[in-house]
């Protein structure tokens, strides 16, 4: 199969892993800057191009769009879908896990366990906000953060207030989410492909952190999950219409609830503290699924 990896940069250790990995198993590999892909949208045949060559004979693409650019990965994305090439993660749900309130929308209306969320508009509704997720100590996250960038832990009603009117003061659009304690400053983070679930890790913030992302400092180690923290791994994927995800869950006293859904999981941690080869898996599922037109979209919605 010829195979494009839609990546800004060929160095990263996820986008090195899938090209070794696809190029192991016997197919050709073409790392696609998507910043610089240029479409000629208004015609009868679709195409993608690129230093003045046109991107075509791909059986499959590998989408590894950064929250920055998601706009204009996401297009690149759903020109291939048009062009009725296989794309792992297509379009509309790398859009549709990036807008975190949109997601968190979703995964309640199907039943997902979730830590109690609340968003409002005007500062008069501040304190009753606060009420409804069961007051201080809460999180305040702005809906663009990725990698804990934004996400600020108030421990007191005044401190929330504050927080609250500084993002406000820069017009910016944030969450306010219960915090849960009893987690400890960790995560776990389910890596989930098609409908199985292939690999997990526990994550562990450092001394005086709550964020638990491995690029703040936190430690990573294999862990075991229960069937329910399965089961709602794979049901949270499966709503966002990802076949590659990776599901943040927290250990709370009502069970697992999920804090995230990534679209472009990074592979590095969890292949150092599981030691499974997850490239490998993800190039054989797309081995398996990858045709012609296997596109649920096909570059609608």
């Amino acid at each position: 199969m010829k195979i494009g990896i839609l990546s800004t940069n060929r160095n990263l250790y996820s986008t090195k892993r899938l090209e070794e990995s696809a190029l192991k198993r016997g197919h050709e590999v073409r790392i696609i800057n998507h910043k610089r892909v240029y479409m000629n949208i208004a015609t009868h045949r679709p195409a993608a191009h690129l230093d003045g060559q046109e991107l075509k004979g791909f059986d499959a693409i590998i989408p590894r769009i950064g929250a920055s650019v998601t706009f204009y990965g996401t297009a690149v994305v759903r020109q291939f879908e048009m062009m009725g090439v296989y794309c792992l993660n297509e379009s509309v749900a790398i859009t549709r896990s990036r807008d975190k309130l949109r997601a968190i929308q979703l995964l309640s209306r199907k039943g997902i366990g979730l830590p109690v969320t609340g968003i409002a508009n005007s500062p008069r509704d501040t304190d009753d906000l606060l009420t409804q997720v069961g007051g201080a100590p809460v999180v305040i996250k702005l809906l663009e953060g990725t990698q804990g960038v934004g996400v600020v832990l108030a421990e007191t009603p005044k401190a929330a207030e504050s927080v609250i009117e500084a993002f406000r003061g820069l017009d910016a659009n944030f969450l306010v989410q219960e915090f849960i304690k009893e987690a400890g400053g960790a995560d776990i983070r389910v890596l989930v492909v098609g409908d199985k679930v292939i690999a997990t890790m526990k994550r562990q913030a450092k001394d005086g952190e709550f964020r638990s992302n491995l690029h703040r400092g936190g430690s990573a180690e294999l862990v075991k999950i229960t069937p329910e923290e399965r089961s709602t791994a794979v049901r949270a994927a499966r709503i966002m219409g990802l076949n590659l995800a990776g599901v943040d869950l927290l250990r709370s006293n009502h069970g697992p609830v999920v804090m995230e859904v990534n679209s472009s999981p990074g592979l590095e941690g969890v292949e150092k503290a599981t030691g499974i080869d997850i490239g490998e898996k993800i190039i054989a599922y797309i081995e398996k699924h990858a045709r012609p037109g296997n596109t649920r979209t096909r570059g609608s919605g």
